[in-house]
């Protein structure tokens, strides 16, 4: 066994780099949102610990609403995710379908919540795309006095969260089918007279969910903590309990905080307790579903199921598709009354009126974006090497760790780690900012480079050190050319997360920076739509368009020698 190099041991320090800059803000902030919600805030004079925040906030009006509607919300996001995902992998798993279905869905993935909710509601609006393309068959000329977007029932946020986690769950799925490799058990299956779907269902399905089970935990947390989607489609009198307590944080009355702390950790009571929920049914249906896997019912061919899935997923991507696209027509709009399906003159003119605004959000988002990406892959390949090195078997138990910020609602420690920046200077530097979105975008990008990294044949390592490479040279030389493309891949993920982070700017930020994100929120919530698009549009095809030269720029230019 070769002796460890100094190479070796700056490699062996990232595991413990990442771990203290990815979970000590994570858990520092939740102990320091804890203690207000306790009545302990020095800053305000408060330090005599008690629950009177907690029974503060229960008191507040539309509390118990807004709790009831964040948990029937997102409890129905989730499991409509879940089943339209998994049915349409059950249906599809294998066909060339499929696989196109990747290369489509991966965009979507690359636009940021914030600006699909937009799109979406420029298409939902009584005044909206659709309803214009209505408008002759059903014979008005006026928009219809419908309640679509921030319905009471909150069905249009259901629909805004479902365009971004129906993709997310099946690219996972695809993900987990590669480790599984299920062809042989379907082959068993079908030849002994199974239906396509009822095999997939009873023989992969279970080995693939134990994959899966930490994604859709982080998409019923989100569904249940989102604040930038809520407050774009959700019900706003009250609203969901995140934007809720965002109020409360908000509040000119500084005393407010308090009670705000405490509903940030009655959201994160929520969200470990739905989760909790989640996984006592998997335990009880695993149970009852014991007798149906060798009931010996062998299904039919699963055609009106194909059919279902395809539609549904489908009406998903052509609302994405059709969402950029009417936010595109809105910012070159000069003139579009309803209702007329496109405008009847166009214009540059409000691109021309906010160049002048544009410029700063776009460098913060560029520049933060790209900082937290470069600080991510240094970390990232840093573990990954470091496993390598010491031929470490794979540490399955460690996704729990970094899927924590994204099962923590960010509003329950967010707040906390502001108190944290403020306290060590940091507060509204780049240094805050670009940290506190390295805690969202590392996560990303390690679950997108660490299959393709670690699936890598090892003997092309193993023939270069042979030949003298040292473990430098052959990590420069061998593996990065080799792994180019999804490291490319893995950095437009990373950097489309970043550009969509809105609750980190906000809070980080301290109202110094605006990205794209924040400003698109913002004007959402305005009365001229033209200027919503322009930010909305720059928003979505900002990380689109770094995704497509990942995708572009490794086949043109590759590392030689």
């Amino acid at each position: 066994m070769r002796s460890r190099t100094f190479g070796d041991r700056i490699v062996g320090l990232a595991p413990v780099v990442t771990l203290v800059v990815f979970l000590l803000p994570v858990l520092a902030g939740l102990g320091a949102t804890l203690l207000p919600a306790l009545g302990v805030h020095p800053a305000l004079g408060e330090t005599s610990p008690g629950l009177g925040p907690f029974r503060t906030f229960f008191t507040l009006p539309g509390v118990k609403t807004s709790l009831w509607l964040t948990v029937r919300v997102g409890l129905l996001s989730a499991l409509l995710a879940f089943a339209i995902a998994v049915l349409f992998c059950a249906c599809f798993s294998g066909t060339r379908a499929f696989d196109r279905a990747r290369v489509f869905l991966s965009p979507l993935l690359a636009v940021p919540h914030s600006a699909s909710a937009i799109g979406l509601a420029f298409l939902l609006a009584p005044s909206g795309w659709l309803f214009r393309f209505a408008a002759g068959p059903l014979g008005f000329s006026r928009p219809p006095h419908v309640i679509t977007v921030q319905d009471e029932f909150g069905l249009s946020y259901v629909l805004a969260i479902l365009l971004k986690a129906v993709p997310y769950l099946i690219l996972m799925v695809m993900a987990a089918l590669g480790q599984v490799r299920p062809e042989r058990s379907l082959a068993v299956s079908r030849s002994l007279g199974y239906g396509p779907v009822t095999a997939w269902l009873k023989t992969v399905f279970p080995l693939v969910y134990g994959q899966i089970r930490l994604p859709v935990y982080a998409v019923l947390a989100f569904a249940l903590s989102a604040v930038d989607v809520a407050l774009i489609m959700a019900p706003n009198t009250p609203p969901p309990l995140a934007v809720f307590v965002l109020r409360l944080f908000n509040d000119k009355r500084p005393l407010m905080q308090l009670p705000g702390a405490a509903g940030a950790m009655v959201l994160f009571g929520v969200v470990l307790g739905c989760i909790v929920l989640w996984r006592c049914v998997e335990l009880l249906l695993g149970r009852m579903a014991g007798g149906t896997l060798v009931s010996g019912k062998r299904g039919g061919s699963g055609r009106p199921l194909r059919w279902v899935s395809l539609g549904v997923v489908g009406a998903m991507g052509v609302l994405s598709l059709a969402g950029f696209a009417v936010l595109g027509i809105w910012s070159v709009a000069r003139w579009w009354r309803f209702p007329d399906v496109l405008p009847r003159k166009y214009s540059l003119g409000v691109w021309q009126g906010q160049l002048g605004g544009l410029g700063d959000p776009t460098l913060v988002t560029l520049f933060v974006g790209g900082g937290a990406v470069l600080l991510a892959l240094v970390l990232i390949l840093g573990c990954l090497e470091n496993e390598d090195r010491l031929n470490l078997p794979r540490p399955d138990r460690s996704l729990v760790l970094l899927y924590v910020p994204l099962l923590v609602p960010q509003i329950s420690f967010l707040f906390g780690t502001q108190v944290l920046f403020i306290l060590s200077g940091v507060q509204g530097t780049w240094v805050a900012l670009i940290w506190s979105h390295l805690l969202f975008v590392l996560p990303y990008m390690f679950l997108s480079l660490a299959d393709p990294w670690r699936a890598l044949d090892k003997r092309y390592a193993r023939t270069a050190a042979c030949l003298g490479a040292s473990p430098g040279r052959v990590f420069f030389r061998v593996k990065l050319p080799m792994l180019l493309p999804p490291v490319c891949v893995a950095c437009a993920v990373g950097f489309s997360v970043s550009a969509g982070e809105y609750l980190p700017t906000i809070f980080a930020g301290a109202g110094r920076f605006s990205t794209l994100t924040t400003e698109a929120v913002t004007l959402a919530a305005g009365g001229d739509r033209r200027v919503a698009a322009v930010y909305a549009f720059l928003q979505t095809g900002l990380p689109l368009l770094v995704y497509v030269a990942a995708l572009w720029g490794p086949g043109r230019n590759r590392f030689k020698g």
